[in-house]
């Protein structure tokens, strides 16, 4: 089961980086978070003929990318959908004044813990199939399966 919550910032020309990290040390969620950006849209206030750039910079992989050219007149929105998992990333307007507006998902996966009762072991399941199988299987097959583990082939015997 997982946890969705909202993410959101804003990028302008004062404030022009967020840093998104990852909750490493969250004891709910040990691992298994992941950002997602649905869009990236350009405010009302953007000054007319700007270019807006937004460039993220994913820390594990230490990328720097592009990942939206907006422009007042001409491009306010983009849909990138792009997904970042467990790693921290830098959103950084890095031309423009903005504001741009950054909005998606923030998932954090739980962690199954399976609980495993003492005294029980894969070869006592193994015993209880094999126990199994005896009970549902034919007389014959019965007979044909001590038969060969007696060191006896089947193929050599004559009925």
């Amino acid at each position: 089961m997982s946890e969705e919550s909202f993410y959101g910032i804003t990028l302008t020309a004062e404030n022009n980086a967020v840093l998104w990290d990852v909750l490493s040390n969250d004891e709910d969620y040990p691992r298994g978070q992941k950002l997602i950006i649905r869009q990236i849209l350009l405010g009302a206030e953007a000054k007319e003929d700007e270019f807006n750039v937004v460039e993220v910079h994913t820390i594990k992989d230490n990328l720097k990318i592009p990942i939206a050219v907006l422009k007042a007149g001409e491009t306010r929105a983009c849909n990138p959908d792009i997904e970042f998992y467990e790693t921290a990333v830098t959103f950084k307007l890095i031309k423009g004044n903005g504001p741009v507006y950054i909005h998606g998902q923030n998932i954090k996966d739980e962690v199954e813990v399976v609980d495993i009762e003492d005294g029980e072991t894969d070869e006592e399941d193994d015993v209880v199939e094999e126990e199994e199988y005896e009970i549902q299987a034919s007389p014959k097959k019965k007979l044909k399966m001590d038969n060969n583990a007696d060191g006896k082939t089947i193929k050599n015997r004559k009925k």
